[in-house]
């Protein structure tokens, strides 16, 4: 089953990236880039 998420994506004062989603309790993901924090998040 697919679905569509909205995913917000903030850089950090880290330099690393957060992913977290309204739509989905408790989806949190961090990467070093977009890229890899959306992988992460998927």
């Amino acid at each position: 089953m697919e679905r569509l998420l909205n995913i917000h994506i903030e850089k950090l004062a880290e330099g690393v990236y957060l992913a977290t989603s309204d739509e989905l309790q408790g989806l949190v993901a961090q990467g070093r880039t977009v890229a890899e924090t959306l992988e992460i998040a998927t």
